[in-house]
């Protein structure tokens, strides 16, 4: 089955979310944290308490250098949670990949905009591939389309590295991305309000109740 994560630090976003959606956990990046004026200490004791126990989170790292990647990556996968650690697929995040594989830690190779990048980090080892779709679309490329080479190329290689797609403007990118058969997605919490909203939703459950107070007023279904 697909995982579902919420691209936010936004505890109450994460706890409106979590209540009407499957959450499998969190990603976050530093912009985020930082945007949220807490750091990893604060934001992650806090989403495990809404999410549970079995909940994962998708931490990244900050350090320029492959021994400073390495490192925090360690201290990452120390904490007492499921975690993801992020790393970006540069040439010096994909040399910090491969280390941090030989520890057994989970990897998302992040800031990806092709579909060579997440192959060859896919290649490194990489448990998730973290391709911006939107992001891809806005440089005037097809974010969508890069998605779907990134996913023939791992079939063709038999690699299992998932995909877990990100950087969404609208539920029609959403989509189109999980028709491809993708292992995840994150959404951020506008779009994934989208995902269930409609126009005509409300006035169809509008009509219903209507409807039913014409006739019953205010008996419940089983009382009818």
């Amino acid at each position: 089955m697909i995982e579902l994560y919420l691209d936010s630090a936004d505890i109450e976003q994460v706890r409106r979310f979590n209540l009407c959606l499957p959450l499998t956990g969190v990603t976050t990046n530093p912009s985020i944290l930082a945007n949220s004026g807490a750091g990893l200490t604060k934001v992650l004791p806090a989403l495990a308490e809404v999410l549970g126990p079995n909940a994962r989170f998708h931490a990244q790292v900050v350090s320029p250098t492959v021994e400073g990647m390495l490192a925090e990556a360690k201290q990452l996968n120390q904490l007492p949670y499921n975690m993801v650690v992020k790393v970006p697929a540069t040439e010096t995040g994909l040399s910090a990949v491969k280390l941090i594989k030989k520890e057994g830690i989970l990897v998302l190779a992040t800031a990806i905009y092709s579909a060579q990048q997440g192959f060859l980090a896919a290649l490194c080892g990489a448990d998730y591939l973290a391709p911006y779709v939107n992001r891809i679309d806005a440089m005037g490329a097809d974010g969508v389309g890069v998605v779907a080479d990134l996913q023939h190329l791992l079939n063709q290689h038999g690699l299992e590295s998932k995909i877990l797609a990100a950087s969404f403007k609208n539920t029609q990118q959403v989509m189109d991305v999980m028709k491809l058969g993708i292992g995840a997605v994150t959404l951020p919490p506008d779009v994934a309000a989208q995902m269930f909203s409609h126009p005509a939703v409300q006035p169809a459950v509008e009509q219903f109740s209507q409807d039913w107070q014409a006739v019953f007023a205010d008996k419940l279904s089983f009382e009818s």
